[in-house]
């Protein structure tokens, strides 16, 4: 009875798929652009007010915000797609006590990671490939936001607890108006108080603040789960439920940040032996995975809104409604491709000189790296959103593999094997044969699993 009284009360389980999706996946885009600009803002006002050193840095610093969220997105992620399956089969004491190991290990994880970035500021700068000219800026802008890292992760892994127990604006609401107090920031702290680099740092680590802030005093005043300080403390037994569905998430983050040092490796060593140098390659590859973000937002936002319905219609049997919404996201995540292709390829020039001047060199080398890296961006949602759809179904393991193809499988033995043979251009065309061969495998696990869902439901008629 249970189950039945939940599954119909659920909007999740009767409202129109179109309608469901709009709800919950434009406040989640909204979500993720916001988390984006944090970077950009960043690397706009730094390339305005410092130079191409100053965007170097920020390029530098990259790998440890990805490791927060990839902290994030395991304890977010993994508790709120635990949540989602647990309350649609009926369990909702037991998606309460799961939702409060992942709150409680968020900060305590942020916290851990803060505390390493301090002691070991320097080797780790070196390990993500600074050079010498860098190194100043690197420092001051990585040091000053570790003080904001509990706060970044906090934010990212609760929203996704906040949009999974239905409230989806609020979620939106955390990140934006963090980030609206470091736009503002932004250029009052670089150009009027003539702080530079630090600036920018501050200013992102008071909105990270407010951010968090605005997270807890959801749980504490405005939550809809039945959440006891008590279920804060972590237990064993969720915490592996939690790791097992956010683990494909939380390793292509990890993927990410692997092939982000690799790459600024890879680009200074090889840029030592090319007309661009050392400093270029870093700076153009640091904007340009910067405006990247935006496209990966909006795909990864639109995954992020699919989950709740994902997740709750597999729990309760209704495989109509998953197969449906998996078909609705495909085809928006490949016309937002499409979109930011045509921008990419024609444009480059143009999103390139928004984060400052250069030299000659630096816009060629900027605007080869957009054309040729980003040329399969049109398919570049298939991948982040199939693996969303399969840890939200629980299927831990199909989303790690997918998760894992385009960064590791196929993108970092590229850009170790290609330059080789092709220089620093070797880079630049191992990203759009990694992108198809990423989504071709996307792809062929999907209409797997949807044609096993299809036939389930036939033997259910």
């Amino acid at each position: 009875m249970e189950h039945t009284v939940e599954t119909t009360k659920n909007p999740l389980a009767e409202e129109k798929i179109g309608k469901l999706i709009v709800r919950f996946a434009i406040p989640a885009i909204i979500s993720m652009l916001v988390s984006s600009l944090y970077n950009i803002v960043d690397q706009i006002f730094i390339g305005q007010g410092v130079g191409m050193l100053g965007n170097a840095a920020t390029n530098i610093a990259f790998p440890v915000s990805i490791i927060c969220t990839a902290t994030a997105l395991l304890l977010g992620i993994g508790s709120a797609s635990n949540y989602n399956l647990e309350t649609g089969k009926g369990n909702v004491e037991e998606a309460n006590k799961i939702a409060g190991t992942g709150l409680g290990l968020l900060f305590i994880c942020g916290v851990i990671i803060a505390a390493i970035v301090l002691l070991f500021l320097n080797p780790l700068l070196y390990l993500f490939g600074v050079t010498p000219d860098v190194l100043p800026y690197a420092q001051d802008y990585t040091f000053i936001t570790a003080f904001g890292i509990p706060f970044l992760v906090s934010t990212t892994g609760g929203t996704h607890l906040i949009r999974a127990d239905r409230s989806p604006t609020y979620s939106m609401t955390c990140m934006l108006v963090g980030a609206i107090i470091n736009t503002i920031l932004d250029p009052l702290f670089i150009f009027t108080f003539n702080w530079g680099i630090k600036g920018a740092a501050w200013a992102t680590v008071i909105g990270q603040f407010v951010s968090g802030l605005l997270v807890i005093i959801y749980f504490v005043k405005f939550r809809k789960m039945e959440l006891w300080f008590s279920m804060l403390r972590p237990r064993v037994k969720y915490m592996k439920a939690i790791a097992a569905l956010g683990m494909a998430s939380c390793i292509n983050q990890i993927a990410m940040a692997i092939v982000q040092i690799t790459m600024n490796n890879t680009l200074r060593h090889y840029g030592e032996m090319s007309v661009y140098g050392t400093d270029i390659p870093l700076a153009c590859v640091g904007i340009i995975s910067k405006v990247n973000m935006v496209f990966m937002a909006i795909c990864i936002g639109i995954s992020q809104g699919c989950q709740p319905i994902w997740g709750f219609n597999y729990g309760a049997g209704s495989f109509g409604r998953v197969r449906k919404t998996f078909w609705r996201a495909f085809e928006i995540s490949v016309l937002v491709g499409v979109v930011f292709f045509i921008v990419f390829q024609i444009f480059p020039h143009q999103l390139v000189a928004v984060f400052g001047d250069g030299s000659t060199e630096y816009f060629q080398f900027a605007e080869r790296y957009f054309r040729i890296f980003m040329f399969m961006t049109f398919i570049n949602g298939i991948q982040p959103m199939s693996s969303s759809f399969f840890t939200s179904i629980g299927k831990a393991r199909l989303g790690i593999v997918v998760s894992l193809t385009r960064q590791v499988l196929f993108l970092l033995p590229l850009i170790l094997i290609f330059p080789l043979f092709m220089g620093i251009d070797g880079v630049m065309y191992a990203g759009p044969i990694a992108d198809a061969a990423a989504a071709v495998v996307a792809i062929f696990y999907a209409l797997r699993e949807l044609n096993i869902m299809k036939n389930l439901e036939k033997k259910a008629v």
